[in-house]
This record gives structure tokens, C-alpha cells and sequence, in this order.
């Protein structure tokens, strides 16, 4: 089109034309609005229109309509891709939250998706959250509103994965106030923030340089423990892997010691620890130890034997 105009408006320079005159009259013959000669063609310029037009109408009608249809379909897949998004959104229970999209968060991602979690993503850096994969949420995590629109009254867990303790610390206190019973994973920079954090209302709180020093350790004095923790809890190769199963008040497990509930002749699954509600881990119970209502079992299986004492762990006794 550009060529086109350009190309024009210098044959009618050559024609006398001043240059304004010769932009008009190349406009006002590709656009084919009919206004007129701004002066009487003679032979030669009759000639030049009759080409001008031809090569340029099809030209201005292609461009406009090009540019139409990218301003509106952009527009709409823009509008649509949103809402599709918003009920997307609205349409998750038990999902998980996840603030900040930088290297921890994308990390803590990764893993959710690998466990087949559903997952929403907020974060206030536009370059950030184009980057992300699935439903999110530009905005500023610990606005309310963006806390609403993220679902957080149906989620199961949310995870604060934002870079400044301050901003992980505001966010948590606004989580735990729109919602008491929700399950928060704090992220802490600095280990002052830890205390700070968990007052705050945090379920759990992480520091990534932490954990880090610590798999560096294992990794040195027992490589092959800490490889194969590693294996089970996010690889996947394995066939097996480590759960938690929590037992229902109702189940039949519930009452019963390991020996009478016979959990690994009745689901394959091997019981490591066994924490009761408010209390710390007892690990490699004996046969003897008793199973309640609300415990949590911490289990090595594979998929099916977990789900079976999921099943058995969640139904009623009759």
C-alpha cells in the first residue's frame, strides 16, 4: 500500500501535480471515493490512472480489510480468551494458588502439574504472567479482589512464592483472613521472616536457600537416600510412590490397630508414619499402634494400592 501511494504520487509530480495535489489525487483514485481530477488529465495521465487504479484499488482494499479483521479478531480472541479464562476459573474447587511467577513459583508449578493439580497463578508483572501456561491472573496477590477472582474461598492450598517477605507476609495475612480454615504455604527470604510468617497465619513456611543446603548435605553424606526420596517424590519412574492418606471419621480403619486393619494385606500399600491430629510423626509404628479418625497415614505405594486405601480410609464403616 505504501509502495502504491508513494509510486503514485510521484507519476503526477511528473505530471505537473504539486505534491499535495499528486497525494490527493493517488488517494482519492486507490480509495476510489470519486471526487474528481484536482486537474485535467491529458493522455499520459489518463493512461497512469487506469494502471494507478488497478494496481491499487485491490491493493487498498486488501490492506483495509487486513487490518480490520486483525484489529477485531485480536480484539475478540482477546475478549473471549479472558472470559473463557474467568469461567475456567470459577469453575475450579480444591485448586491450587500460586503467587509470584518467578523461579520459585515456577517451580512450585511444575510439580502441582505433575501431580495432576489444578492450578491459578497470580502475579503483577505483565511480562511475567504471559509466560504462563493455563489460567492466571494479573494483579497484585494481595488485593482481595484478585484474591476472589482467583477462587480462593473453594481452593485447597495457597502458596505464596513472591520474592520480598514483606509482600509474602501481607499476602498471607489477607488470605487467612478472607479465608480461616485455608491451608497456607509461605515462601521466607530471610529466616527473621519464619516466626513473622507462621503468627501471620501461615500453615508452612519454606526457605528455598534452606532446603537447598540441605539436599546439597544429603546429597553429599547419603546420595543414594536422598536420590531415591528424590525418585519417588517427583520423578515418576518409579512405580512407587509416597502419599498421604487421611483416615475419615467413619472409615473402617478408624479404632483399629496396623495388625487388625491388615491396610497392607487389604491394599498393598506399606504404612511409614502415622501423624494424629495436632501431634508430630510416629514413624515405622508397630502393629500395635492405633488408627483414629482424622489421622494421617504416610504410605509407599503405587497409584492403585493408594487408591484403594484412599477408598478404605474415606468410606464408612458399616
Amino acid at each position: 500500500m505504501l509502495l502504491v501511494v508513494v509510486g503514485g504520487t510521484a507519476g503526477y509530480v511528473g505530471f505537473g501535480y504539486s505534491v499535495l495535489d499528486a497525494l490527493f489525487q493517488t488517494i482519492i483514485t486507490v480509495t476510489t471515493v470519486g471526487f474528481g481530477e484536482v486537474h485535467r488529465f491529458g493522455r499520459g495521465a489518463e493512461i497512469f490512472t487506469i494502471v494507478l487504479i488497478l494496481a491499487g484499488v485491490g491493493t487498498a482494499g486488501y490492506t483495509f480489510s487486513v487490518l480490520i479483521e486483525t484489529l477485531v479478531e485480536g480484539w475478540l480472541a482477546d475478549a473471549f480468551g479472558r472470559r473463557r479464562m474467568v469461567q475456567e476459573i470459577e469453575a475450579m474447587h480444591g485448586h491450587v494458588v500460586v503467587c509470584g511467577w518467578g523461579r520459585v513459583g515456577r517451580s512450585v508449578a511444575r510439580y502441582l502439574r505433575a501431580a495432576k493439580a489444578d492450578i491459578v497463578v497470580i502475579d503483577s508483572a505483565p511480562e511475567r504472567i504471559a509466560t504462563v501456561e493455563g489460567p492466571c491472573l494479573l494483579g497484585d496477590a494481595a488485593d482481595e479482589e484478585v484474591l476472589r477472582a482467583a477462587g480462593i474461598d473453594r481452593a485447597r492450598v495457597l502458596v505464596t512464592a513472591l520474592n520480598a517477605d514483606a509482600d509474602n507476609l501481607y499476602v498471607t495475612l489477607t488470605a487467612r483472613a478472607m479465608c480461616p480454615e485455608l491451608l497456607i504455604v509461605s515462601r521466607a527470604a530471610t529466616e527473621p521472616a519464619v516466626a513473622k510468617l507462621l503468627q501471620a497465619g501461615a500453615n508452612r513456611v519454606v526457605n528455598p536457600q534452606n532446603l537447598g543446603g540441605i539436599r546439597m548435605a544429603a546429597l553429599a553424606i547419603q546420595p543414594h537416600v536422598a536420590e531415591f526420596l528424590d525418585v519417588v517424590m517427583h520423578d515418576g519412574s518409579l512405580e512407587f510412590r509416597l502419599e498421604e492418606v487421611e483416615v475419615g471419621p467413619g472409615s473402617p480403619l478408624a479404632g483399629q490397630t496396623l495388625r487388625s486393619a491388615r491396610v497392607h494385606d487389604r491394599t498393598g500399600t506399606l504404612v511409614l508414619g502415622i501423624r494424629h491430629r495436632g501431634d508430630t510423626f510416629r514413624t515405622n509404628p508397630p502393629p500395635t499402634a492405633e488408627i483414629a479418625g482424622g489421622d494421617v497415614l504416610i504410605v509407599i505405594g503405587d497409584a492403585e494400592q493408594v487408591r484403594a486405601l484412599r477408598t478404605l480410609a474415606g468410606a464408612p464403616a458399616s
